[in-house]
């Protein structure tokens, strides 16, 4: 049985939601590395892009990380739910990761509270587009209604 919906009426808005949130990451992580350029690859300052404490460093994570939700995204075929669903994961990680260390020396990524604040959102985003944005046969979407019909 599957758990999350197949072929959602939504399946588009979500897919593009993904994507913007891909393109966020991309631009705020090559705003950091203008921002960062010339200090350590995890320096601990007073850096600041949109807002959010960071370092070169995360701005590098930044831009992988959104170029591989971008590529996601332009593949679909259910490579980008895995992709959303996992990397939502991970950026749920380092966001507690970071709140957990936010005033020692183990700060590496240089986060502030905007920073794990938007982090965590934008892994809930990509949980949630990875959650909706699922495509499959007719009866597959067919098993699932009538699963979600019987509960």
């Amino acid at each position: 049985m599957a758990h999350t919906p197949v072929n959602h009426p939504a399946r588009p808005i979500y897919r593009a939601i993904g994507g913007l949130t891909g393109l966020y990451l991309v631009v705020f992580g090559v705003l950091g590395i203008i921002a960062s350029t010339g200090n350590e690859i995890l320096a601990q300052d007073d850096t600041r892009v949109l807002g959010q404490g960071t370092n070169l460093g995360f701005s590098l994570l930044s831009v992988l990380l959104g170029i591989v939700v971008l590529v996601g995204t332009a593949l679909g075929r259910n490579i980008d739910v895995a992709i959303n669903q996992w990397l939502a994961y991970s950026l749920m990680v380092v966001s507690l990761a970071g709140l957990a260390f936010i005033r020692t020396d183990a700060n590496i990524f240089n986060f502030s509270i905007t920073t794990v604040v938007v982090v965590m959102s934008a892994a809930l985003v990509l949980l949630m587009v990875g959650m909706y944005g699922k495509v499959g046969t007719e009866d597959e979407a067919e098993a699932f209604q009538k699963a979600r019909l019987v509960l």
